[in-house]
């Protein structure tokens, strides 16, 4: 398992606008899609190429296309929807599972109140959430995708602290993560340091 950090000037620059406490709702979705649409680069970089004869006008070429390479973008409800706009504009082809899920006050475990994905289960599983905290959530979908017979499965998030990271990596070392920004840790809220405040809510302005 990796932890690829992607230190792009431009997916840096968004990130602090993002940042930024007075940036509106509209801005905050914006940059959001735009950032997710540079990530997506860096988490497609990998995927193998075939060549396949075309004709130019002037001339006849093998030209290099991807290979079939099946995804699927399961957002962590709500704010991983906030990403996935900005990865099916580069893969339009992928389909978009949804994952959504609480955990019980008093028994600490995952509810999961809706999980919806592909059948066919050979594909490669995106998941999103634009905050790694504690990575309660993430371990949580992780293990229902692989419970649910998804072996190949990457995780995308802008920031991350330290523990949230640290927690993923030992439940699913076979899991390659993605992020934006390491940040410093956690406050007594769980909320990651300087972080984005609450995704959620700063993504459909419910605050």
């Amino acid at each position: 398992m990796a932890v690829h950090i992607i230190d792009h000037p431009l997916v840096q620059h968004k990130l602090s606008i993002m940042r930024n406490k007075e940036t509106s709702t509209i801005k905050f979705r914006e940059l959001l899609k735009e950032i997710s649409m540079l990530m997506g680069y860096e988490i497609t970089k990998d995927f193998p190429l075939t060549y396949e004869e075309i004709e130019t006008p002037l001339m006849k070429m093998n030209a290099p296309k991807i290979e079939g390479k099946k995804v699927v973008i399961a957002p962590i409800l709500r704010a991983g929807l906030g990403m996935v706009e900005g990865l099916t504009t580069l893969i339009p082809s992928a389909r978009v599972g949804h994952i959504g899920m609480y955990r019980d006050e008093e028994t600490c475990l995952p509810v999961f109140y809706y999980y919806k994905m592909p059948k066919t289960k050979d594909r490669l599983v995106i998941v999103t959430d634009p905050m790694l905290a504690t990575g309660g959530s993430a371990i949580d979908a992780i293990t229902r995708l692989k419970n649910d017979g998804f072996t190949s499965i990457r995780m995308m998030s802008l920031v991350a602290s330290p523990q949230g990271l640290k927690a993923v990596q030992e439940k699913h070392p076979d899991v390659d993560i993605y992020l934006a920004s390491l940040d410093e840790g956690l406050n007594e809220k769980n909320y990651i340091l300087p972080g984005l405040g609450d995704a959620g809510d700063r993504i459909f302005g419910t605050k």
